[in-house]
């Protein structure tokens, strides 16, 4: 594994994943931008019809509540 390194400068390698990971990461949130769905700029806040499923039902606030000491 070492001779694979010999080859490439491990700072440029860290530099142009560094720079690929933030170009993938800023297309992804334009993607989402651009949906009708997951646009949380246009959208604004959604009714209550229309918030994700679990979003603030009383199911999903149980689930996220602290276990009972005894169990």
């Amino acid at each position: 594994m070492h001779r694979i390194w010999l080859s490439f400068d491990p700072r440029r390698v860290m530099v142009a994943l560094t720079g690929f990971l933030a170009v993938l990461a800023l297309l992804i949130h334009f993607i989402l931008l651009s949906s009708n769905r997951f646009s949380w700029i246009e959208n604004g806040t959604l009714p209550a019809a229309q918030a994700p499923v679990g979003a603030s039902s009383p199911m999903a606030a149980a689930e996220m509540a602290p276990l009972p000491a005894g169990r």
